[in-house]
């Protein structure tokens, strides 16, 4: 099997579609089919088995992906936000590789090729207007990953995962209904292009027939305004995304998307407070909450739509915290929740998530696979299942703080924290004391007023206090401009932990 069976699928279907629209215009399926049929020879007369790309969402990114796939390569998308040294360290991990930039990026990467991204597409030889490139047809069976992706780790050297063809087909055939997109639908895609969101978002996309509104960065206003001005009908944020669409809403109550039918959020930890929030302000619009990791080809997981209104209106606690939810396992893919001793825990009790199924890769470039004998991928998740299947995932394994021997959930205090009408953001961590082993601080980002922040620490600890009780109070809070995160918005907690411990 070949991800590029889903291009082909598209473009022999609706190859008169567009399937993405960016600043330099539209561009077809059957456009994107030539351009990605012109990149194999490309790399054939560069001796290249790896495509790499460091530029910002556009017509490259769908191009590199599959042409990459058609040629019998592997797409390593990367982030270019990393300082110049980092990309040319990951560049030179890599096998092979074939190196395209965006213009501000060529110069300082030292190991890569002049190829900047517009020149690229130019010389592949195809048009927006889907004239045929030189190129044949492609592999169907591959020798070599579809996908190798850097994972975000907070420090030491990201790990380089990798994702074979069988592993996303398997996710795409599974999840989306073949042209089932209707010829208005666009996705308005913030996720970065060297993120598992954007790479599954583009497959399914393409499958679906769905046309992709890129976005090269994210800002809340800009992005109600593309997505308005565009009429954009489907949407993917993670946590901080949403949670700055939301302030930006409420400061502007004249920002809307009135297309919008579909969002899905995922990527990290949502608080709670903020998906009410955002419940409230679209209404009538479909939420999703996908769950998944870059080793699991994406969503592993979803709460669907008709499930945020059951839960958001619910006098039941037991369906009201559904909300907190990662929602139930897709068909096909097996969830566990284990204990220290590898073996399933009780309904409800908390322990470390595993995953196992044909989406599931698990492969890691120069390091051994991350599957036990068993086929099961140790997530590093912590979570429980409840008695209605719903999975719950609480927090890292090395985030639970654990304080005189007692395990604290660190999004329990987080939710306290944000549902304080001056805490904008709020990071929970645990922090070395003589006394409790550990014992809990918070970095918080609050409102200013015009005369300074308008809430004190001694309020935010006496406030967690009130909610949760004095074992669970932070005895260090600091408040701070904004949270440390990655660039897919997951907070960086080793960062604020080693701050804090620091104070």
């Amino acid at each position: 099997m070949n991800i590029a069976l889903l291009l082909d699928l598209a473009a022999d279907t609706f190859g008169d579609r567009t399937a993405l629209s960016d600043a330099t215009g539209d561009l077809s399926f059957g456009a994107l089919r030539s351009l990605a049929r012109a990149v194999g020879p490309q790399l054939s007369a560069a001796g290249a088995t790896t495509l790499a790309l460091a530029d910002t969402a556009s017509a490259a990114v769908p191009t590199a992906l599959f042409g990459a796939a058609w040629a019998g390569a592997t797409y390593a998308p990367l982030n270019f936000r990393l300082p110049p040294a980092s990309l040319t360290a990951q560049l030179g991990r890599l096998d092979g590789p074939f190196a395209v930039a965006g213009t501000d990026l060529v110069g300082s990467l030292e190991l890569a090729t002049d190829h900047a991204t517009d020149a690229w597409l130019t010389a592949l030889g195809a048009t927006r207007d889907g004239d045929d490139a030189p190129g044949g047809d492609y592999e169907p069976e591959p020798d070599r990953p579809a996908v190798l992706l850097f994972t975000s780790g907070s420090s030491g050297t990201p790990k380089a995962a990798l994702l074979t063809h069988e592993n996303l087909l398997a996710y795409v055939m599974e999840t989306v209904e073949f042209a089932g997109a209707d010829e208005d639908e666009a996705l308005l895609l913030a996720a970065p292009p060297f993120h598992i969101a954007g790479v599954a978002a583009v497959l399914s996309s393409v499958y679906s027939g769905r046309r992709i509104l890129p976005l090269a960065g994210f800002d809340p206003d800009a992005w109600l305004r593309r997505g308005r001005d565009d009429r954009a009908t489907h949407a993917f944020v993670v946590p901080t995304m949403l949670a700055r669409i939301v302030r930006s809403m409420e400061a502007d109550p004249e920002l809307r998307i009135p297309t919008l039918r579909s969002l899905s959020y995922g990527g990290a930890r949502m608080a709670q407070p903020v998906l009410e929030a955002a419940l409230e302000l679209f209404p009538g619009v479909d939420f999703v909450n996908a769950y998944g990791l870059t080793e699991t080809s994406s969503t592993i997981a979803v709460l669907g739509p008709d499930e945020h209104r059951e839960a958001l209106t619910s006098p039941d606690p037991d369906v009201r915290r559904r909300l907190r939810s990662a929602g139930r396992p897709l068909p096909g893919v097996e969830v566990a929740v284990v204990g220290e001793d590898g073996r399933p825990v009780e309904e409800g009790a908390v322990g470390e998530i595993r995953v196992r199924g044909p989406q599931v890769g698990g492969r890691y470039l120069d390091s051994a696979s991350g599957l036990d004998g068993d086929g099961w991928l140790i997530t590093g998740d912590v979570g429980f299942v409840d008695g209605d299947g719903y999975l719950f995932v609480d927090s890292r394994a090395d985030d639970v703080i654990i304080k005189g021997g007692e395990n604290l959930s660190p999004s329990e205090i987080e939710d306290v924290l944000i549902r304080h009408e001056r805490v904008v953001a709020a990071a929970v961590v645990g922090i070395p004391d003589p006394e409790w082993g550990e014992t809990v601080a918070a970095a918080v980002v609050v409102e200013s007023t015009g005369d300074g922040p308008g809430v004190t620490v001694d309020e935010l600890t006496g406030w967690v206090r009130d909610h949760l009780g004095s074992f669970k109070a932070p005895v260090r809070v600091e408040l701070v401009d904004e949270l440390p995160t990655t660039a897919t918005g997951k907070v960086l907690r080793r960062t604020v932990r080693d701050r804090l411990a620091d104070a």
